[in-house]
């Protein structure tokens, strides 16, 4: 028994570490990816970001990531897995702090961070608190125990349910234009706890089968892959709608909370995760993920939203030889007019409302009198004294 914990202990660890892993090397390949983006952009290079060195260097460790977060499904508990996610929300977070580069006073910097640390701090608290006590039941995921649980009535009826959630939510999304956030993203985590299921038993079937039993000569493998692409697809798709209509990082915050809660039912359901735990284990595995909920929640929070760039031009631009600059040219000093909603162009502003002022009436004799093009205009001490 003690050698059987043992190795689940081993099979948790690994799987926790290639999870944290595959994180932290998506965001690092966004940071990478978003800074070649930016690169291209201030040096007003003409080649597409596909050719640079820096963006396929995203690309491979976005790769890299996403196939050590797969291996690791096949290890540990889909329960387990799930929440660490938040690994990713912090390291965006401190990563993106050290690209920004940006200089505050000691106060501005409290008023600014003060919540993104608090967050940090919560959710590394509440890592290590669902990590420690996680669920430590681990069954071998042949295709015949997979098929067992498909074809078990705990599934099917979870199923149904979610068959009718999802089909009530479209209905709304699509027919009566409920483009709620929280309609979008229910939409995407039933879909992403289908997607995890499918996603832990392809990923044990086929690290099964490079162990030495075979498992690709079953007819549930494909199912299960087919089922994996599909929802996938689909979530992508609404979470690109999604994007067109809502703020990223609040985007991000929600569909955390909601994608990890049904991906923690559905490792509970399908695969029985909490079977063998007992109830101090559980509440204090759901404090550690309320705890990254709450953290995630403060992160994604205390994002400063970027306001649309307006470009002001001035008439020396326009006629000189440099060409018009950009905000990332060195040594331009021009303000940038702050963005207050209105169509307002250059240092002017929209005062739609207030009352047009009069003009003074003028004589017939000044009227009558009128100056060449050459002469200099008529200030209001000659009007006076004609």
């Amino acid at each position: 028994v003690n050698g059987f914990v043992c190795l689940h202990l081993q099979e948790n660890l690994i799987g926790t570490l290639l999870a944290i892993f595959g994180n932290l090397l998506v965001s690092i390949s966004v940071s990478i990816q978003k800074y070649s983006h930016v690169t291209l952009a201030g040096t007003k290079d003409p080649r597409a970001f596909y050719r640079t060195k820096t963006w396929w260097c995203g690309l491979v460790l976005t790769v890299l990531g996403e196939a050590a977060n797969f291996v690791s499904y096949a290890f540990a508990p889909l329960s387990l897995i799930a929440p660490l996610n938040a690994v990713s929300v912090i390291a965006s977070s401190i990563l993106g702090f050290i690209f920004l580069r940006e200089k505050w006073k000691p106060k501005e910097f409290l008023k600014r961070y003060v919540l993104s640390f608090l967050g940090c701090i919560l959710t590394v608290a509440g890592t290590y608190l669902f990590a420690t006590f996680g669920p430590n039941y681990h069954q071998k995921l042949t295709a015949e125990n997979i098929v067992k649980q498909v074809v078990g009535w705990p599934f099917l009826l979870y199923v149904f349910l979610e068959i009718i959630a999802f089909c009530l939510l479209l209905y709304f999304y699509k027919q009566r234009n409920a483009n709620h956030l929280v309609v979008i993203l229910l939409l995407v985590a039933l879909l992403g706890s289908v997607t995890v299921i499918t996603v832990k038993a392809v990923a044990g079937m086929l690290v099964l089968s490079v162990q030495g039993t075979m498992q690709l000569n079953y007819p549930i493998f494909y199912v299960m892959f087919v089922c994996m692409v599909t929802t996938v697809v689909f979530q992508a798709t609404f979470l690109s709608q999604a994007t067109h209509l809502y703020d990223s990082s609040m985007i991000a915050c929600v569909n955390y909370i909601l994608s990890t809660s049904f991906a923690i039912v559905a490792g509970a359901i399908f695969y029985l995760e909490f079977n063998h735990e007992d109830i101090l284990h559980i509440c204090m595995f759901l404090l550690g993920c309320f705890s990254c909920f709450l953290g995630v929640f403060l992160i994604t929070k205390n994002r400063k939203r970027l306001k649309a760039f307006e470009p002001y031009v001035t008439m020396d631009m326009s006629q000189g030889n440099e060409g018009i600059p950009t905000i990332h040219d060195k040594g331009w000093r021009a303000v940038q007019p702050d963005y207050n909603g209105s169509f307002s162009y250059g240092a002017l502003v929209n005062n739609d409302s207030v009352a047009p002022a009069t003009l003074p009436e003028l004589d017939h004799d000044q009227l009558a009198v009128t100056p060449s093009p050459t002469a200099a205009p008529y200030s209001s001490a000659d009007l006076k004294n004609d």
